[in-house]
């Protein structure tokens, strides 16, 4: 049994290279209502990411903790040989801004085993939640067999949370012959119940990425938009948009009051990164949406952010200073394969064109221009270069492949996606071709419907060479029921022949990735208005070791 313990305490990091602008943005902060002045100091206050002075010697609580504090289920992730993340939240009152809590901390117990009942416990300790951190744990439970499926759970007081299943990668340099995952992206609350998430919890996956927009910023309603609730009334604070600390973190306490996606969590661990709607909708890098100052948006990106670590099951090395996160990060899977989790919002360049479909042009086509960034695409390509993966997958956010809107020359584009940053996909995927990379699959979210789509070296040339594989993994619940066909579907297909499928309905994608091919399976549900659809699989493909595309299964 390995010694009870507490996790040492989070390292202090840095200052930020937005704290000079954020600073500017406190002082002028009057100027604008929709930001207190408390929130700003807070998100000052992050530039340094330790809790407040005292914090340490504040009293422990635990003891009288009077209603169940686990209301958010637990979860666990990103999987490495030895260790896994475990993550919690305490929060009796979920849709209290301090989660019925209050500002002391609590230490949480916690149990790792092999087994469901936990007849063994192989690993126990303490976590301190801390207020500052809104009463969430984290933590990196180290010396772990790799390969292993593992039980966990955490005790506050005299209260007990439900056990989740997790799961260790295998041995660094194993030749491992199959994983299984999931890709998930867009659950939309207000769209409909998350069907999809009950399916992908009651799957036999290894691990599920979730590519984006785990959350809305948009208003609420007291019946939950298109779930209609004639049972619940959910209250006023939901009925706005998220701009404050305080609206984001009860934003997830909304979201994780599901059960199906608390159920996919204890289920699975999971691989996160963001898009934009968990800090606003297309934002690019420090510009916002909307006609405001960079430095007040930065203000709400700190809090975005902020929030986004307390309630995922990240470490300390994503834990955000004000408003910049290192959330892309590399994962292995013994030699099979190899994860490249990109960021391609916080570092982007302003979308071309007003960020209006527009066909490519000077503006979109500036070399100067990039999508996730210098370093981080030089990170990427390094990666690349030092796999010894078999397959090399790039989970990311928004839609690689080009996508004409129209069958005319000068068809329209999208300028959020990489067709808005065609220099920076040319680099990315020259950089593949000079680092070998043979067997490249590329895991999008964004777009709620599913694609499957060839790679091209010249997407303007369907004979040239496919260079990588691309699926969209539809929404969980973002654009409501979905139809199999939507209304552009011929035009689509005919537009753009890399395009193998499209789907409308919501859904995941499922992959079964082994040694001689990787399997992939859109998974889709009739309707989410109401709870319960059965899942079916709209189709299935194959791409094999060595040869690039798609064939149908």
């Amino acid at each position: 049994m390995a010694p009870t313990g507490r996790p040492s305490a989070l390292a202090e990091h840095a200052f930020s290279p937005h704290d000079a602008v954020l600073g500017a943005a406190a002082r002028h902060l009057g100027r604008r209502r929709f930001l207190t002045v408390t929130a700003a100091a807070a998100a000052l206050a992050f530039s340094t990411n330790v809790p407040a002075r005292g914090a340490v010697a504040a009293p422990e609580r635990a003891a009288r903790i009077s209603k169940d504090p686990f209301t958010l289920g637990v979860a666990s992730g990103d999987p490495l040989p030895d260790s896994v993340l475990l993550w919690t939240r305490l929060a009796p009152e979920p849709f209290l801004e301090d989660g019925g809590m209050g500002t002391e901390r609590v230490a949480v117990e916690w149990e790792v085993a092999l087994d469901e009942y936990f007849a063994g416990v192989l690993f126990r300790g303490t976590a301190d939640a801390h207020a500052e951190y809104n009463h969430s744990v984290h933590v990196d439970v180290k010396g772990l067999t790799p390969g292993t499926v593992y039980y966990y759970r955490f005790r506050a007081g005299a209260w007990l949370s439900p056990a989740g299943r997790t799961r260790t990668a295998p041995a660094a340099g194993s030749a491992t012959s199959s994983l299984k995952l999931a890709a998930v992206a867009c659950q939309a609350y207000m769209d409909g119940y998350y069907t999809v998430l009950r399916h992908v919890a009651q799957d036999d996956v290894d691990v599920v990425f979730h590519l984006g927009d785990y959350l809305y910023e948009y208003a609420v309603d007291s019946a939950g938009g298109q779930r209609r609730y004639t049972d619940v009334t959910l209250p006023d604070v939901f009925n706005r948009e998220t701009m404050t600390l305080a609206d984001y973190r009860l934003r997830y306490s909304l979201y994780k009051s599901d059960e199906d996606l608390r159920a996919a969590h204890a289920a699975h661990p999971f691989v996160v990164a963001w898009d934009d709607h968990e800090t606003e909708n297309n934002y690019a890098g420090s510009t916002p949406e909307n006609d405001i100052p960079p430095s007040e948006f930065l203000l709400r990106r700190a809090a975005a952010y902020r929030a986004y670590w307390e309630n995922q099951p990240l470490r300390a090395a994503q834990l955000p200073q004000g408003p910049d996160a290192r959330l892309y990060r590399r994962l292995h899977w013994g030699t099979l394969a190899q994860f490249d989790i990109l960021d391609t919002r916080q570092y982007r360049s302003d979308q071309a064109y007003d960020d209006r479909p527009h066909a490519p042009g000077a503006e979109s086509d500036d070399p100067a221009r990039t999508i996730t960034g210098a370093e981080q695409e030089q990170w990427l390509l390094d990666g690349w270069k030092g796999s010894t993966a078999l397959w090399n997958v790039m989970p990311q956010q928004v839609c690689f492949s080009q996508r004409k809107f129209d069958v005319t020359a000068d068809a329209a584009l999208s300028m959020d996606a990489w067709d808005g940053y065609r220099a920076s996909r040319d680099r990315v995927v020259a950089g593949a071709k000079a680092a070998g990379v043979d067997n490249w699959l590329i895991l999008t979210g964004d777009v709620h419907v599913g694609y499957a789509l060839d790679v091209k070296d010249d997407f303007d040339d369907p004979a040239s060479a496919t260079v990588a594989t691309e699926v969209t993994c539809t929404s969980v619940a973002s654009g409501r029921d979905g139809v199999e066909q939507p209304a552009n579907w011929d035009l689509y297909m005919r537009a753009n022949p890399h395009m193998k499928f499209y789907n409308g309905r919501r859904g995941y994608v499922r992959a079964e990735l082994g040694r001689q091919a990787t399997h992939l399976d859109f998974k889709t549900v009739a309707a989410i208005s109401t709870p319960g659809a059965p899942v079916t699989t709209a189709a299935s493909f194959v791409t094999e070791a060595g040869e690039p595309g798609l064939k149908p299964a």
